[in-house]
């Protein structure tokens, strides 16, 4: 079995408002410590949301759960320590002070496998826009962002080219 095989979703607690910046301090340590193979993935799942405030459309991006960063690793002392010990991190989510990983059920109906997705899609290519506030746009893709998993578009806004950046599973490719 590989170590790719063996990482696996874990949950951890935040203090509230603390996520992104314990997303950064994670990967700062990956970075610092060379755990790339064993803390693979770290994401606060973020969903657009459209608000109207004074009578203006504004799309706001929301956590999907508040408190919460997701990490795909392989779970030993080491990982276990850099991340229980990372500033903001409360616990790991799972009975007393055993992390338990997600089942793939969960990790599939919470949508995480989403945010990991590659894409086939490149610099010049023309794409739809399949959900969020631009579905049913269409517009050619000016850069593709795989470690954040976006690629920045050029759609047409009230006649002018405007960029707009967007997750991967937001798009497809026009064949």
């Amino acid at each position: 079995m590989s170590e790719q095989e063996c990482a696996k979703w874990y949950v951890v607690h935040t203090y509230s408002g603390y996520e992104n910046k314990v997303k950064a301090n994670i990967e700062k340590l990956v970075d610092n410590r060379n755990m790339h193979d064993r803390i693979q993935e770290v994401i606060v799942p973020l969903e657009d949301e459209v608000e109207i405030k004074d009578g203006k459309k504004k799309v706001v991006q929301r956590k999907v759960f508040p408190g919460y960063v997701l990490l795909k690793m392989i779970m030993d002392d080491d990982t276990w320590y850099v991340v229980r010990n990372t500033r903001g991190v409360t616990s790991f989510v799972g009975p007393g002070s055993k992390p338990v990983a997600l089942t793939e059920d969960e990790v599939y109906s919470m949508g995480i496998e989403s945010y990991v997705e590659t894409i086939d899609i490149a610099e010049g290519d023309s794409v739809s826009v399949v959900s969020g506030p631009f579905a049913e746009s269409t517009g050619i893709v000016k850069e593709v962002n795989a470690n954040k998993h976006t690629v920045v578009v050029m759609l047409s806004i009230f006649g002018r080219e405007t960029p707009v950046e967007l997750d991967f599973s937001q798009v497809r490719g026009l064949a």
